[in-house]
């Protein structure tokens, strides 16, 4: 397969993930689920401003999955990266099973992102 065909591949998997974890946990915060307290704390100014970030993650990640922007993928998912690599620093723990979580995602976009770099450069 062509490195841009993959990059393509891996770039709507990714979207897609974003979509298909971001969905039923904004859906989470928003509905106040117990769970959530236990992964993100009891509800809270953090807490909304956690979820603003994720709605626009979703959003633009449903947008990009519609106007294929290697670019905008690209950028979405380093930004991604970087504020779930530190999770553990910042949260403290990785026993947390949105630390664990971010981390499988990162990895997922880190080898979606080194595509798209090859791909596009």
């Amino acid at each position: 397969m062509p490195i841009a065909a993959s990059a393509a591949l891996a770039s709507s998997i990714s979207l897609g993930l974003n979509i298909a974890v971001l969905v039923p946990v904004c859906g989470s915060l928003l509905l106040r689920a117990r769970w959530c307290d236990e992964a993100y704390g009891s509800p809270s100014s953090a807490r909304g401003i956690l979820l603003s970030i994720y709605l626009a993650i979703l959003a633009a990640s449903v947008v990009l999955l519609v106007v294929r922007r290697p670019d905008a993928v690209a950028a979405l998912l380093a930004v991604q990266i970087a504020y779930k690599v530190t999770t553990p620093l910042t949260v403290g723990t990785l026993h947390n099973p949105v630390v664990a979580s971010n981390l499988a995602i990162a990895a997922v976009h880190g080898v979606t992102v080194w595509l798209l770099l090859q791909a596009f450069g």
